[in-house]
C-alpha cells in the first residue's frame, strides 16, 4: 500500500513539473513573438499607406526633400544583389556541409574548415564591406561600385550559415538509410545524392532562407560596395546600384517627412519581399521532399 501511495505521488509530482515546463515554455514563447508582432504592425501601419504601383516602381528622388518619387531600383538592386550572393553562397556552403559530414568527419582538416565557419560567422558585416571594398572595389579604380561587389560581401556573409545550418540538418539523417543504400549497390556519392540529401532538404533550405533573409536586410556591406544609382540598373558588372536596406539606412534618419515616409514604404516591401522567398522556398523544399 505503501509503495502504491508512492508511485501515485511520483506520477502526480511529474505531470505538475509536465504541467509547470509547458506553461513556462508557452510563456517564453509568447514573449519572444510579442516584439515581433509589434514590430510587424508598427511597420504595416507606417508603410501600407505608401505602396502603390507608382511607388514600387518610379526611379528613386533626385533629393530626399521631394515628395515625389518610388523605389523601383531598390527593389531590382536587392533582388540583383541577393540572387548572386545566393547563386555563389549556396551551393559552395552546401557542398561544405556535405564534406564536413560525410567525407572529412572528425579529420584535422574538417575541424579546420568547422573552426574557420564559425569564426566567420562572427565577424561584423561592416567588417565584410570593407573587406571587399580593399580586396576588390578599389582595385577599379572607383569603377569596382558595382551590384557584384556587394553580392561577394553578402555571400561571405551567407557561407558560414548554410555551412553550419547544412551540416547540422545532415547529420540528423539516420546512418541507417546511408547504410540501406550502399548495402543496394549505390556508392557513397550516389547515395548523397539521392538519399541524403533529399530526407535533409527542408532543414537545409530553411538555413538557406535565414542566410538570404539576413543578406536582404544587410546595410553596412553594400554602403562601402555598390554605390547609389537613382535609376535602374539590371547589369551586375557595371554602374552602381541601390538596394532597399541601403535606401531605408538613407531615408530614415532624414528630417524631410517625404523621405521618412519613402524609408517605411521601403521597410515594409522589404518585410513582403523576405516573407516572400521564405514561403516560396518551403513550399518547394515540401515538393522535393515528398518526391
Amino acid at each position: 500500500m505503501t509503495t502504491s501511495r508512492s508511485s501515485s505521488a511520483n506520477v502526480a509530482r511529474r505531470h505538475g513539473v509536465d504541467r509547470l515546463v509547458t506553461l513556462a515554455v508557452h510563456a517564453a514563447v509568447l514573449v519572444a513573438a510579442i516584439p515581433l508582432l509589434l514590430l510587424v504592425y508598427y511597420v504595416t501601419a507606417k508603410g501600407v499607406r505608401m505602396i502603390s504601383v507608382e511607388f514600387l516602381t518610379d526611379s528613386l528622388p533626385l533629393s530626399a526633400r521631394r515628395k515625389s518619387g518610388g523605389i523601383g531600383p531598390a527593389i531590382i538592386g536587392t533582388l540583383l544583389c541577393t540572387a548572386l550572393a545566393a547563386a555563389m553562397a549556396i551551393p559552395l556552403g552546401v557542398l561544405g556541409a556535405i564534406y564536413l559530414n560525410e567525407y572529412g568527419k572528425t579529420s584535422r582538416t574538417a575541424s579546420v574548415l568547422r573552426f574557420l565557419a564559425n569564426v566567420l560567422a562572427g565577424v561584423p558585416s561592416i567588417v565584410m564591406g570593407l573587406f571587399v571594398y580593399a580586396a576588390f572595389v578599389l582595385r577599379f579604380d572607383g569603377q569596382g561600385r558595382i551590384a557584384f561587389a556587394g553580392a561577394l560581401a553578402l555571400a561571405c556573409l551567407m557561407l558560414p550559415i548554410i555551412i553550419r545550418s547544412g551540416e547540422e540538418m545532415l547529420r540528423l539523417v539516420p546512418n541507417n538509410l546511408r547504410e540501406a543504400s550502399m548495402a543496394l549497390g549505390a556508392s557513397q556519392s550516389r547515395t548523397i545524392l539521392t538519399v541524403v540529401l533529399p530526407a535533409a532538404l527542408p532543414g537545409i533550405t530553411s538555413g538557406a532562407m535565414i542566410a538570404v533573409a539576413r543578406a536582404a536586410g544587410e546595410t553596412a556591406p553594400v554602403l562601402f560596395t555598390i554605390g547609389y544609382a537613382t535609376k535602374a540598373n539590371w547589369n551586375p558588372f557595371s554602374g552602381p546600384n541601390t538596394t532597399l536596406a541601403q535606401f531605408i539606412f538613407g531615408n530614415a534618419g532624414q528630417p524631410f517627412p517625404a523621405a521618412v515616409d519613402r524609408a517605411w514604404g521601403a521597410a515594409f516591401t522589404l518585410i513582403v519581399l523576405v516573407l516572400a522567398l521564405t514561403l516560396g522556398s518551403r513550399i518547394l523544399a515540401a515538393r522535393f521532399s515528398s518526391r
